[in-house]
């Protein structure tokens, strides 16, 4: 079943409109026709079940057929800020990040990083990874698109964290999998998570002192030195078990 994304005001009481690019790619790509079924989704994460009665020139027209009412939300927000990396890599990371179920992706310019990105650049690379995120929601069949915000710094990113319930920096200098486990294990539901991962050359001494002074709490992936790109995702599999099965009365 497709899913799209649709502003609020596009839903009323029992029919959706479907506008935009989405109208050429139903029509002409995916080549649907009246009576077929799909799933839609509005700005504010509400998402129905509807069947198509009208592919017009202008517009698709649809009837709801009911709510999802479960949703495919975790149950609490986690957000991944990427030290950013070189080449595609922030590609592959937002599409998998999206559908591991990532609130929002960050990049965060940091010390070691190889890429450098004036204001022009990063808006361009921005767009692009946005149009990434909201391609890997629809194959996922998120409720929401999750953003990916203007490149930071590492102080603006700490600040952006500041509220967070649990800041968690996988760390290739720490040991054992105790500090992992019992962070992960005593997340509760709603509560929100941030992800800092460093780009290929690490983390500085200065930038983990930094985080840990802004009460990210470091930890290890195992004993295997993770990629930047594999890290993130590593850490997000961990999590979206825990927050969709791990909790127990």
């Amino acid at each position: 079943m497709h899913q799209f994304f649709v502003e609020n005001t596009d839903i009323a009481e029992q029919t959706v409109m479907i506008a935009g690019a989405d109208v050429n790619h139903i029509k002409n790509v995916l080549r649907m026709k009246a009576g077929e079924e799909i799933r839609v989704s509005s700005r504010d994460g509400k998402s129905y079940f509807c069947e198509i009665s009208e592919v017009g020139a202008a517009g698709v027209k649809a009837r709801i057929l009911y709510e999802d009412v479960q949703g495919t939300e975790l149950a609490s927000p986690v957000y991944l800020f990427q030290g950013l990396p070189k080449g595609d890599k922030m590609e592959l990371i937002v599409q998998k990040a999206v559908e591991l179920g990532a609130a929002a992706v960050i990049p965060v310019a940091m010390k070691n990083c190889v890429v450098k990105l004036d204001e022009k650049k990063a808006a361009a690379r921005r767009d692009r990874w946005q149009g990434i995120a909201e391609s890997a929601a629809k194959q996922a069949k998120r409720s929401t698109i999750p953003q990916v915000m203007e490149l930071m710094d590492l102080k603006q990113a700490l600040r952006f964290a500041a509220d967070l319930d649990v800041k968690l920096a996988p760390y290739e200098k720490e040991h054992g999998m105790e500090t992992a486990r019992g962070a992960v294990e005593a997340l509760r539901p709603g509560e929100s998570v941030g992800i800092l991962i460093g780009p290929e050359g690490g983390f500085s001494p200065e930038e983990i002192l930094m985080a840990r002074e802004a009460g990210f709490v470091c930890i290890s992936l195992g004993r295997r030195i993770l990629r930047t790109e594999t890290a993130g995702l590593a850490l997000l599999s961990v999590l979206m078990y825990q927050i969709e099965c791990g909790w127990r009365e």
